[in-house]
């Protein structure tokens, strides 16, 4: 006994274009994921290098609990005034000096807001 389902059809093809979407769509995906999260570079140099100091003392302590220049307390946002009374240039050395308390964060801060200002020489001590 010989069971007929019906008429034999021909084999469609697969379609590529659902899967071709789908790259697309990954593919736009992970370009535009690439694009967050960019790391700002603030240049700073290593203390110890052969160049000479030279003009009023700059040294910004960086401590947990704020800044302070040349021993005095001072907000971030006043920093960057009292900086320009001290130098003559822009690209006078200005010294910043971690304490043990402080954090990574707290120096960062410190260098983008004096690179902000226009402060190009950071010189940063252990």
């Amino acid at each position: 006994m010989t069971l007929i389902f019906g008429t034999p059809r021909a084999k469609r093809r697969l379609s590529l274009a659902p899967m071709i979407d789908v790259v697309f769509l990954l593919l736009v995906f992970f370009m535009l994921a690439s694009q967050f999260g960019h790391d700002r570079a603030v240049p700073l140099a290593m203390a110890g290098g052969s160049a000479a100091y030279s003009g009023p003392p700059r040294l910004v302590l960086v401590t947990a609990d704020g800044l302070r220049l040349n021993g005095i307390p001072v907000q971030t946002e006043a920093l960057v005034e009292q900086m320009s009374k001290l130098t003559r240039e822009k690209s006078d050395a200005i010294l910043l000096q971690p304490d043990a308390s402080a954090s990574l964060q707290q120096l960062m801060d410190a260098a983008e807001a004096l690179t902000g200002a226009g402060f190009t020489q950071l010189v940063v001590m252990e």
